[in-house]
């Protein structure tokens, strides 16, 4: 067996170290919404990974999605994992915030989908981007404003 690492956990006879970094978007990507709901979502995200004995080692909600590097035991896969969470959430969602269902739709909060990527030795490089892609993306919307003047006009 290898080396352990004082990150691994163990199961019976396991020792494990898995680690995701997920993405995923409100539907339509609704900045609006979001931001209204910002730190609610996050306690709902936060109690539903607890449930799961998912460990959330770094996240970060952007305006228009939701950055998680996270641990997820090996007897459960990504996918369900990421059905249960998107699911059980987007119905909590709509329960604390019944005026949703009449404007958006009922229980459709989250965009069908996901990315996700192994973490691997690349932890804190992945914890960081996490970290900082606010500022980052803050920044490169400043920079991209630029006056357009009409090239036919003198």
């Amino acid at each position: 067996m290898s080396k352990q690492s004082k990150d691994d956990s163990s199961l019976a006879h396991t020792r494990w170290n898995c680690k995701y970094h997920i993405v995923f978007t409100p539907k339509y990507r609704r900045k609006i919404i979001y931001g209204k709901l910002r730190a609610d979502i996050g306690k709902i995200l936060r109690r539903l990974c607890e449930l799961k004995d998912v460990e959330i080692m770094e996240t970060h909600a952007m305006p228009d999605h939701i950055h998680m590097l996270v641990r997820i035991p090996p007897k459960m896969s990504v996918s369900s994992f990421m059905g249960y969470l998107k699911g059980r959430s987007a119905v909590i969602i709509h329960e604390r915030h019944a005026n949703l269902k009449y404007n958006y739709g009922n229980r459709s909060f989250w965009a069908r989908g996901y990315y996700v990527s192994t973490v691997g030795l690349n932890q804190k490089t992945i914890a960081k981007y996490i970290r900082e892609q606010e500022a980052e993306d803050r920044v490169n919307d400043s920079m991209t404003k630029r006056e357009y003047r009409d090239p036919f006009k003198k």
